[in-house]
Formats: C-alpha cells, sequence, structure tokens
C-alpha cells in the first residue's frame, strides 16, 4: 500500500448565495473534522458569482504558490449531468476543464452531490485528458442525504492509497448502501 503524503491537501471550493453571509456552511465541519483527526490540510474558499468563481480559479492556478500540493480538489456547487451552474449561468465540464487545462497532474477532482455527475466515459476522459487530472469523481443521484459524511471517508481513505482502484474499491466495501445510495463513481 503506498501513502501518498503524511497530511494530504485539500483545496474546497463552494458556491454560496452570498460571500458576506458569514453563517457556516454544512460541509465546515467535516472539513474540520479532517483537519483535527486526520491532519489533512484544507482550504476553504467561497464564491457567490462567475466572476467569483473565475477569480477564485485564477487565484489558485497562477498565485498560490502551494497550489501544486493540493492532491484534491473539493468542489461544491449546483448543476446537473456535465455543467456547474452559477447565477444562471452554465459552465460545462468541458469549459472547466479548459481552465484547468494541463494545471490538474495527479489531482482528484470530485463533486459534493449538490451536482449530479451523470457523464459518459468520453466525456470524463477529455477531463481527465485536458486537465492532466488523475481522476474526477462525484455523485450521478442529487439526494436528500449530503455526501459529506462520503466525502470525509473518501478523503481520509485517499490518505492510505494513492492507487485509485485499491480507493474506490476499499470506499465500497466499508461505505457500500451510502455509496450506492448517492451513485458515487469515479474516473480515471
Amino acid at each position: 500500500m503506498y501513502l501518498p503524503t503524511e497530511n494530504a491537501k485539500l483545496f474546497c471550493l463552494e458556491r454560496v448565495h452570498d460571500e458576506n453571509d458569514v453563517s457556516e456552511s454544512p460541509f465546515a465541519p467535516m472539513l474540520k473534522q479532517l483537519v483535527l483527526k486526520h491532519g489533512m490540510v484544507t482550504v476553504y474558499k467561497t464564491f457567490d458569482s462567475i466572476e467569483h468563481f473565475e477569480e477564485s480559479l485564477n487565484i489558485l492556478l497562477y498565485e498560490d504558490n502551494g497550489f501544486k500540493d493540493y492532491e484534491l480538489i473539493y468542489l461544491i456547487c449546483s448543476g446537473t449531468e456535465n455543467k456547474i451552474e452559477i447565477e444562471g449561468y452554465t459552465y460545462s465540464l468541458e469549459e472547466i476543464a479548459e481552465l484547468f487545462e494541463g494545471k490538474l497532474k495527479g489531482k482528484i477532482v470530485h463533486f459534493a452531490n449538490n451536482k449530479s455527475l451523470n457523464i459518459d466515459t468520453e466525456t470524463a476522459q477529455y477531463f481527465i485528458d485536458v486537465t492532466g487530472a488523475k481522476a474526477l469523481s462525484g455523485y450521478s443521484h442529487m439526494h436528500f442525504v449530503s455526501s459529506d459524511l462520503l466525502d470525509f471517508h473518501f478523503f481520509t481513505l485517499y490518505q492510505q492509497t494513492d492507487y485509485v482502484t485499491e480507493l474506490v474499491e476499499t470506499l465500497f466495501e466499508k461505505h457500500y448502501a451510502l455509496c450506492t445510495q448517492l451513485g458515487f463513481h469515479l474516473f480515471y
């Protein structure tokens, strides 16, 4: 079993309705637990508009000297199929891939179940090829049950293995009911 790093690094970008609203995200407790219980390094940012989304991505890509160290990119935003929605505008996965062109080498991009990731293998492979990502994961079902619990287990298991097939097998072995209920899948 290969241990990627002692302290994996996760970058979380969440769509909120108003960046000035200081109420805590329902995902914040899970991110805090990753830090406290598993020593994971997390960076959490919010966006409330197309401009802030692009600005956050540009800062991440071009100004954050530590970006190369992030292994997990966690996106919490609404949308369906291969699109995310921001203020009534949709970004396709292909457009997102072009924004990250060649910049995600070795990273796993994971979507929370606020957005269904019902895509075909060809779309996933395009995203992986253009971005250089190691994998793309998410859920085929937007569900009344938040994915934060399964996301937590996914991220903690990542710290135990760098092999995506072993990671997914272990996740399904330990959390089969939740994986199938949410429709978890990973493309690599």
